[in-house]
């Protein structure tokens, strides 16, 4: 189990009102300095699955007075009499270790919420590499080539805001759901303005596996984006690197959509409606995986028991995307 510090900055008007709830959390250390005239601050020692409780705590008292700063930092070592002891006990720690395999292990809300407001904005360097992986994406199906593609795959940024809407939606965080939302959708508007220029003056891009393979729908596809939202989700929760992930989700996004440009530019309707039927059906399973995922690892607006609005959010964020992908599903067994 991993642990994380937390500083916190304290107005001394409110400090004897928080200091005993703070102690009423589990805690491994806690010490305190007199630094500023007006303010203590105080650091505590918490393991992970803690973190988000006491953050949950101090988000509350912020809105208290003014003064409140609370900074969480990662702590990679750990050494008292207690802990040596509690690592040196292996009853300890495979109980320890019986406890975290019945659950999905994960960062704590504010955390995650930190990483996807970086991942869902709109920023230069997203737009260029959406650009950039736009450019080489095409190039590799007009000349057939499975490892220029794969590459683009690798620089496409497209696993941040497909994850982000996901997340807010558990969240029932509608202005963060339709920015990440928006972010997603421009990138797939570049993908296919560079994608159909391309088709219009290359048209021996249509004839190569790596297109025709994307001017059908199975169920192998389904499946595979299914895994892909999964996979992110379960990257996103425990802060490992998404690169793999993230050529994963760029699978099932990246090659449809340049199909589906390259189409446009050549004015091939049937393959224009195939590309883009299997476009919508893996961005809603992806949509899918990731908030069923996020919802069953506990994630969870601050106040979502007493917050009508935000539940009712929720529900509809579910509902809407659970219906867009059953009615996929159905026109994908009509069409064939």
């Amino acid at each position: 189990m991993g642990m994380q510090l937390i500083e916190v900055y304290i107005p001394k008007t409110q400090y004897d009102n928080v200091t005993p709830a703070l102690e009423g959390f589990s805690q491994e250390s806690v010490w305190k300095a007199y630094e500023l005239e007006d303010r203590v601050l105080v650091r505590i020692v918490v393991e992970d699955d803690d973190v988000e409780d006491i953050l949950d705590y101090l988000e509350a008292v912020s809105s208290l007075a003014d003064g409140f700063e609370t900074i969480l930092f990662p702590v990679n070592t750990y050494l008292s009499r207690q802990a040596i002891q509690e690592r040196d006990n292996p009853k300890e720690q495979d109980e320890q270790e019986d406890d975290d395999q019945g659950k999905l292990l994960r960062a704590s809300r504010q955390e995650l919420m930190h990483t996807i407001e970086k991942k869902s904005k709109l920023t230069l360097n997203y737009t260029l590499l959406i650009i950039f992986s736009a450019m080489v994406a095409t190039g590799g199906f007009i000349n057939d080539s499975e490892a220029v593609v794969i590459g683009a795959m690798a620089i496409a940024p497209l696993i941040g805001p497909a994850i982000s809407v996901s997340f807010a939606a558990v969240l029932g965080d509608v202005f963060r759901l339709w920015r990440a939302f928006l972010t997603l959708a421009i990138g797939f508007v570049m993908i296919v303005s560079i994608a159909a220029a391309f088709g219009f003056m290359f048209e021996e891009g249509t004839e190569t596996t790596q297109y025709t393979s994307r001017t059908m729908v199975s169920f192998a596809d389904i499946v595979i984006a299914l895994a892909s939202g999964s996979a992110g989700a379960l990257a996103l929760l425990n802060r490992v690197s998404s690169g793999m992930v993230g050529v994963m989700v760029a699978v099932a996004l990246l090659p449809p959509t340049v199909t589906f440009g390259i189409s446009i530019g050549q004015t091939l309707w049937i393959d224009t409606y195939w590309s883009f039927l299997l476009i919508m059906t893996n961005v809603t399973c992806i949509f899918l995986s990731g908030i069923i995922i996020f919802f069953l690892s506990g994630i969870r607006p601050m106040k979502w028991k007493e917050e009508v609005t935000i539940n009712v959010s929720r529900v509809l964020s579910f509902i809407v995307v659970a219906v867009i992908f059953v009615t996929l599903v159905i026109v994908l067994l009509l069409s064939m």
